[in-house]
């Protein structure tokens, strides 16, 4: 068996990673990459694979560093499975076809000045269409549902608490009838975060891969960054701006919602403040996110989930309004009021955050505030580094609006809670392989793992390949295997669980011929674990939609003297593409 990294080892993005386990080649991730036109052309380049030869994806979550070249793939020749938790399959569906829609956007927009300068012309990376297509190899699971994707290969999805449907994923690997356990962590999130569960610790590993992207920095407490974003959008607002807020449209701008809603809610001071202040999502991207946010309430922690069941969406709130047209988005530039405008994308590399960077960078009245890592070579990068003048549609603007960086709300685990999931590990893997992060951040972070645990991490550069040793000690047959996965993730901590389901649902296990005794197999226990994630994801759900729709429309409307005032800034940006 051996692992080749193909992404995401020396910076942020383009996640992927080819197992080989005999004759079968299983790939973690197909991202995309991003940071400036050096990374933006990696992804044009052949993959170093052949994509038809690719039996299965497994997707750990839904951002585009993570999914963004499963079109490419698809495209090249791969016709295999892509797993992935329901919750990303919902996101990965509003995700791709955007991301599609922008390479067509970017194409054309590079095609014209192309024409105009004699040069011949280029084609999108991938288009709207092929992510459609893409989509159809799509097979979605439930965490912790045991599956098989073939007679060699078991994985299981855990939470990882990154973004919605985010998963730390578990491999068991049977080759010349032992047992290897592969443990790929995906992008792990913060502990003690609203609406998502913890990420999960995993007791055991023979060989770990492991995000490193914070490995050397510490994150301040979020509640503490939570009050400074409320005072900077008070104190914004009362000089006569705006607050102008980066943000990646899946995860970021949903645990924006929320604080925003949990503190007007609740602290008097704040709600006297935001009364007449109206808080913008301006990306139908992140509105089709948080519409999927609703429907897989399954997923969140126990304190939304009990929000849920008292009638409160915490991801609504009265001040709140999406907007949809680019005309809605143009508006919030005219419009003069005081204002929040939360937009995509979160590194301000696309999309409608460029716009309101460029009508409101200059303004020393506003503020800009990034919430999430800037990779580097990225617009958002250089503005948190302290740039004084950028480019932005070909124009320059000086940076005169207030620069924040709230590391506090960041969807990646800092230093310390990378050390915490490792020293859930009950016995040293073999291996642990640092990928996803800068290069000095990853040999920081391998110090500090040989410093605490002393454990010898490699930090892993571009394309490396390792051979890895089969586990020793362990010849078993399928069905023997089989049994060591379902031991291990559920008889010894779950058992008494599914007793007590059983009871609870004794008729329908009865009629089911599923009856829970001592000598249940492990197939049939699998089996059984399944189906009671899936009733219980029914059950949730139905809770959440029965309580949508209470807090009325959240779209904005525009008036005709809007509309007109809007046509007339036109003319001053027209045909500067």
């Amino acid at each position: 068996m051996k692992i080749q990294f193909c992404g995401a080892t020396t910076g942020v993005t383009g996640s992927c990673h080819l197992i080989t386990a005999g004759e079968h080649k299983i790939l973690l991730d197909c991202g995309q990459f991003q940071g400036g036109r050096v990374q933006d052309e990696l992804n044009y380049e052949d993959f170093p694979f052949d994509p038809a030869e690719v039996e299965v994806v497994i997707l750990s979550h839904a951002h585009i560093d993570h999914c963004g070249r499963i079109p490419l793939l698809v495209k090249r020749g791969f016709r295999g499975k892509i797993y992935c938790t329901d919750a990303t399959a919902d996101l990965l569906d509003i995700m791709l076809k955007d991301s599609g829609y922008i390479h067509e956007k970017e194409a054309e927009w590079q095609n014209r000045k192309n024409s105009r300068a004699g040069r011949p012309m280029v084609e999108p990376l991938y288009t709207a269409q092929d992510a459609e297509d893409a989509m159809k190899f799509v097979q979605p699971v439930l965490y912790d549902q045991l599956v098989e994707l073939n007679d060699e290969i078991r994985i299981v999805f855990n939470d990882a608490g990154h973004i919605l449907g985010s998963a730390i994923t578990e491999l068991w690997v049977t080759e010349d009838d032992s047992v290897s356990k592969i443990v790929f962590s995906g992008d792990l999130g913060v502990m003690d975060r609203p609406i998502l569960r913890d990420p999960t610790m995993i007791r055991k590993a023979d060989y770990v891969i492991m995000e490193s992207t914070y490995g050397n920095r510490l994150h301040t407490e979020n509640a503490m960054d939570v009050r400074k974003l409320m005072n900077i959008i008070r104190d914004t607002a009362l000089r006569g701006g705006n607050t102008v807020i980066p943000s990646f449209a899946v995860g970021r701008t949903q645990e924006l919602i929320y604080e925003l809603n949990r503190v007007i809610d609740n602290d008097s001071e704040y709600r006297q403040a935001f009364k007449d202040l109206m808080v913008y999502v301006d990306s139908p991207m992140a509105q089709n996110a948080t519409e999927a946010f609703k429907r897989n309430a399954q997923v969140f922690d126990e304190e939304t989930r009990d929000c849920i069941s008292r009638g409160d969406n915490p991801l609504e709130f009265k001040n709140l309004k999406f907007t949809r047209s680019s005309e809605e988005s143009q508006w919030l530039n005219v419009d003069s009021k005081p204002k929040v405008i939360i937009s995509a994308s979160g590194m301000c590399e696309a999309g409608r955050i460029r716009h309101h960077l460029k009508h409101n960078l200059w303004n020393e009245k506003s503020s800009i505030v990034f919430v999430g890592y800037q990779a580097e070579g990225t617009l958002g990068r250089a503005l948190v580094d302290g740039a004084q003048e950028v480019t932005l549609f070909g124009e320059k603007v000086q940076v005169k609006a207030r620069i924040h960086n709230l590391e506090g709300f960041s969807g990646h685990a800092d230093r310390d809670g990378l050390m915490a999931w490792l020293r859930g590990f009950r016995q040293t893997p073999k291996q642990i392989f640092l990928v996803h992060g800068e290069p000095d951040v990853k040999n920081a972070f391998a110090q500090t793992i040989k410093e605490e645990l002393g454990y010898d991490a490699v930090t892993v550069n571009v394309n490396a390949e390792y051979e890895l040793e089969a586990a020793s000690g362990r010849v078993l047959n399928r069905e023997e295997a089989l049994a060591e996965v379902v031991n291990e993730k559920w008889i010894n901590e779950s058992r008494d669980n599914l007793f007590n389901v059983q009871r609870r649902l004794e008729d329908i296990l009865y009629n089911a011929d599923l009856a829970v005794d001592q000598n249940t197999s492990p197939e049939k226990l699998a089996k059984i674990n399944n189906i009671i994630l899936e009733l219980e994801k029914s059950v949730i759900n139905l809770g959440t939609v029965l309580t949508e729709g209470r807090e009325g429309d959240s779209r904005i409307e525009l008036t005709s003297a809007d509309r007109e005032q809007i046509a007339a800034t036109r003319t001053e940006t027209a045909g500067r593409s």
